[in-house]
């Protein structure tokens, strides 16, 4: 059984607990394994930092996780990685982290080994673990995908290169007597190339049966297995499973091995968790932590919304809108807020910048809670403020819609600033025309050489989402993190306008569809 990309929605664990006593009453033996982001998503986690979730995993009687980027988040708050330490440490199960190198933060000190254990205690991070099922030798490695570093908050924590990490798993298992290994790995089925992703995990590494996957919330109905390798030479097969996310489903697989420890039979399907009963106990176990959750979610801000402020998303469809390549109401909203708090600090901020990526909810119509803000910026970054030329706000908004029309996590909103760029032409050549606005609330052209005060939460200030122009002023001592939690600064905000109406205001457009 397997589960990835929960990321802390616990209103539907009562039903998955079912689902997993149902499986386990079929098949005694069936291992339960996730593959990473049980951390961020929701206000389980901002309230109780994986406590919460961790609770249900112990219950469920988990048999091994591995991390995924989200795991991470906390790495820049005021008590750094304490949370996922305590998380580990609490679990009744271990971790397996092949590529993730834990030694320099003194949060995980005494939790994490380099060996490959065929008797792991609960609550330690391994490089790899042999469990015996059915009489034989299973091997389990995990990996983390290196994006990590761009798109989390790791600070000390360090990642290495998954195939060159995930060979030596193999051949360590290899030197055991162990044929039949199984990569737990939050690297995304076929996430961005550049960095990582499961397809060429399987391609470019010998020796790995079955991979358990997670980070790209991909809906695998049924396994997809890997028969060639990435010269287009037959292989021994590898099968790759993935369940989607917010566990909607419990993922099943069966495989059966010859006695050389190939792969030759595979079954596996998702189990609709929405269509269970809840678990009693499971229930029960939930009421203290979702009555606490009420309570925050319905403190009202003292704000209204006129209208619902979408989010969307299209779904792979480049023709659709999405809060990941166009400018909408909320990106605005949101925008508007961290500049309006900037300049409490310092009146020179004239734009503020707001990843697509980091907008995770919408805003119903009506009024607007404490919860509702939360739920749209869950993650907890602080407003930071850079010093930037002109040409560096050029960079950037170049690398906003390099992927244009396709999503991108790292898309710009912004307040003070609007531009038009082409997506016809090749990326880091699209943007067309930049303009900042000025005192007066009149706009005119941006100058490249002239340096700005910009907003943006420390997440991208630090270079996320791959902002490397970003990066280089972090590096150069061009950014000053105000310490001020992003939700609270919306929540001031539209508190402050008490009637909350913003508009689309030709902040970003495409010249491509005007032709």
């Amino acid at each position: 059984m397997h589960t990835n990309d929960t990321h802390a929605h616990l209103d539907n664990v009562a039903k998955r607990v079912t689902a997993v006593k149902e499986v386990r009453a079929e098949k005694p033996q069936a291992l339960l394994i996730d593959a990473g982001d049980v951390f961020s998503g929701t206000l389980y986690f901002n309230e109780f930092k994986g406590q919460a979730d961790l609770t249900f995993m112990n219950l469920m009687k988990y048999d091994v996780m591995t991390f995924g980027n989200h795991e991470f988040d906390l790495g820049s708050s005021k008590e750094g990685h304490k949370a996922l330490a305590d998380f580990i440490k609490g679990a009744k199960f271990p971790f397996v982290s092949s590529n993730v190198d834990f030694s320099k933060d003194e949060n995980f000190t005494g939790l994490f080994s380099d060996l490959i254990s065929s008797k792991p205690e609960n609550g330690k991070v391994y490089n790899g673990i042999i469990k015996v099922i059915n009489g034989e030798k299973v091997g389990f490695f995990g990996l983390t995908t290196e994006e990590t570093k761009d798109i989390a908050s790791p600070e000390k924590v360090e990642f290495k290169n998954y195939l060159e990490e995930a060979r030596k798993a193999v051949a360590a298992f290899s030197g055991q007597g162990v044929n039949k290994i199984v990569a737990v790995s939050h690297i995304g089925f076929d996430d961005n190339p550049a960095y990582d992703n499961d397809l060429l995990l399987a391609e470019k590494v010998e020796g790995i049966d079955v991979i358990i996957g997670g980070h790209s919330h991909t809906q695998l109905d049924a396994p997809v297995v890997i028969t060639k390798n990435d010269k287009g030479a037959e292989k021994d097969p590898t099968v790759i499973v993935q369940g989607y996310q917010y566990g909607d489903f419990l993922g099943t697989l069966d495989v059966s091995f010859d006695k050389n420890g190939k792969v030759i039979g595979q079954a596996g399907k998702l189990i609709k968790v929405a269509d269970k009963q809840d678990d009693p106990e499971a229930a029960e176990l939930l009421k203290p932590y979702s009555s606490k959750i009420e309570d925050v979610k319905n403190t009202p801000s003292g704000a209204t919304a006129v209208m619902e402020l979408a989010n969307p998303r299209d779904g792979g469809d480049d023709k659709k809108p999405s809060a990941r390549k166009n400018e909408t109401e909320l990106g605005n909203l949101i925008t508007d807020a961290m500049l309006d708090k900037a300049k409490e600090f310092n009146k020179d901020t004239v734009i503020a910048f707001q990843n697509g990526g980091g907008i995770r909810a919408a805003i119903d119509q009506g009024e607007i809670t404490i919860g509702d803000i939360l739920t749209v910026l869950p993650f907890g970054n602080t407003l930071a403020t850079m010093k930037l030329t002109g040409a560096e706000i050029i960079e950037a908004l170049e690398h906003s819609v390099s992927q244009a029309p396709k999503e991108n996590g790292g898309f710009l909103h912004m307040s003070g600033l609007k531009f038009t760029f082409d997506s016809t032409k090749a990326a880091n050549s699209r943007v067309v025309k930049v303009e900042v606005k000025g005192a007066d609330g009149t706009y005119s052209e941006l100058n490249k050489t002239a340096e700005y005060i910009v907003a943006t939460n420390a997440f991208t200030a630090k270079g996320g989402d791959g902002f490397t122009v970003f990066a280089k002023a972090y590096e150069e001592g061009r950014v000053t993190d105000l310490g001020l939690s992003d939700w609270e600064n919306l929540r001031d905000y539209v508190a402050k306008l008490k009637t909350v109406n913003p508009t689309i205001e030709g902040r970003v457009q495409d010249t491509a569809g005007a032709k």
